[in-house]
């Protein structure tokens, strides 16, 4: 599929008839309707291209995460969704041998310039991974003010009290943990560990949130209960999702960006838009394929 470098214009048609299928899975699952959001984006990721070693494993990948908006990242295993999350907050560099080329600009300011600080971006674009991965030997309560304690976030106890039943309640956990915060973390069930992650993520006030296939590892409800949060934190935060659930990504992204793989098995991205578009009425063979199903 040809590119452009305004990535807010249409990707072009291969000219082919491929909207039916699409407009059929759209009907059996919600998908999200885009809504417009002003201002520029968050982050603009400019022909991005990662390697590990000598080995390409993403090449000219560009797009952008709009502020309060949920851009999810699709594709099929190894297509470098993954990889693409970890270089927007310099995740990936700390993997031996892993490096990028291209750009990643947040708000205009290019992340990897050498005066940037990686621990610095890390705060300001937090993530929460594919597992749920609380402190296994700290309390609720110190699970999410520990790392605000650490950046000076906070210095008093009435400080941190405040912070934590903050985070707790933007988490939609709050109500279900109020009267056990000195319990240990590891205590809660999968899905309230991803809710705590994610609590522990905005205590240091970040303004984009990774979220890498966050609700692989929890059940159904618990996992529709990450969904309704995501929507509600995109009313304050930039989110970027990786999810290899299709309908997932339809009912709780605005933006959609489809990866694929290439000969050299180096992911790409085949197509980008708003979600409504990429669901309904995809550009692209192979994004049709994928997303009802016919590979991948």
């Amino acid at each position: 599929m040809m590119e452009t470098d305004d990535v807010t214009a249409q990707p072009q048609t291969i000219g082919v008839q491929i909207h039916a299928p699409a407009r059929e899975f759209a009907e059996q699952h919600e998908v999200a309707t885009i809504t417009e959001y002003p201002g520029p984006p968050a982050l603009e990721v400019r022909d991005l291209f990662a390697y590990y070693g000598a080995k390409l494993a993403v090449r000219e990948v560009t797009f952008d995460a709009r502020q309060h908006a949920v851009t999810a990242i699709i594709g099929p295993s190894g297509s470098g969704k993954s990889t693409v999350l970890r270089a927007l907050n310099r995740m990936l560099e700390v993997v031996p041998g892993a490096r990028i080329e291209g750009s990643v600009h947040f708000h205009g300011i290019d992340l990897y310039d050498s005066a940037i600080d990686p621990a610095a971006v890390r705060r300001t674009i937090g993530m929460v991974f594919q597992q749920p991965n609380p402190f296994p030997t700290m309390s609720i309560y110190d699970n999410v003010a520990a790392a605000a304690r650490f950046n000076g976030v906070i210095k008093t106890r009435q400080q941190a009290d405040d912070l934590v039943e903050s985070c707790l309640a933007r988490a939609a956990l709050w109500d279900e943990v109020k009267d056990n915060l000195a319990k240990s973390g590891a205590s809660l069930s999968g899905g309230q560990q991803q809710r705590l992650c994610i609590a522990r993520a905005l205590a240091v006030n970040p303004d984009v949130i990774l979220m890498d296939e966050p609700c692989s590892a929890l059940d159904p409800i618990a996992t529709l209960q990450i969904e309704q949060l995501a929507r509600e934190l995109a009313e304050q935060y930039t989110i970027v999702i990786v999810t290899h659930n299709m309908q997932q990504a339809a009912r709780v992204s605005d933006d959609t960006v489809f990866m694929s793989v290439d000969e050299q098995r180096a992911g790409y991205v085949v197509e980008r838009g708003p979600t409504s578009t990429i669901f309904t009425n995809p550009t692209n063979k192979i994004t049709e394929d994928y997303i009802t199903g016919r590979f991948g």
